[in-house]
């Protein structure tokens, strides 16, 4: 299980595992935000299980970098949905939206999720020979879906919703 760890700030900071979690919890270095379901025992006590933990002293926040494109980051960007607009299944395949045989490149602005059907549908062609269009623009993501591709979070738990900041 992975626990949020926010700054002083409340600013999202990293995704820790839950036994890195209880140790900052037990040396009294976090406040507990929100509980997650169950407990943790030890020899002397019970704890709630945390999912989000708050530093109590700010942490600089270096640069933070752009985040790989793969397979797995597109997925998060779009939230596991098919990105064409007559199309709500759910998505296992990442798509270019200019094909790469017709010069398209393999670049965030360029690739999308897409379920299977639709991906061998498309194929090779272009969205106006389709008739097709997308949901969203597709972007090159940063912040929230940096710091949850980087800790290899597929669902994001409804414990943390409200101290992640919105997608772009």
């Amino acid at each position: 299980m992975a626990v949020l760890l926010l700054n002083a700030s409340f600013e999202p900071l990293h995704v820790i595992p839950l036994r890195r979690a209880m140790g900052l919890v037990v040396a009294g270095k976090v406040d507990v935000i929100a509980n997650g379901d169950g407990e943790i025992h030890s020899a002397t006590r019970s704890f709630p299980v945390p999912a989000v933990l708050r530093l109590r002293y700010m942490v600089r926040v270096p640069f933070r970098q752009h985040v790989a494109l793969s397979r797995r980051a597109v997925l998060i960007r779009d939230q596991k949905r098919c990105q064409f607009t007559h199309c709500d299944r759910t998505a296992s395949t990442i798509d270019h939206v200019v094909p790469r045989s017709r010069g398209g490149e393999h670049v965030w602005t360029n690739v999308v999720a897409a379920c299977a059907p639709c991906n061998a549908r498309k194929g090779s062609r272009s969205l106006a020979d389709l008739g097709w269009s997308l949901k969203k623009r597709p972007i090159a993501p940063r912040g929230t879906v940096v710091l949850l591709s980087s800790a290899g979070v597929q669902t994001v738990p409804d414990a943390w919703i409200d101290w992640l900041p919105a997608p772009a």
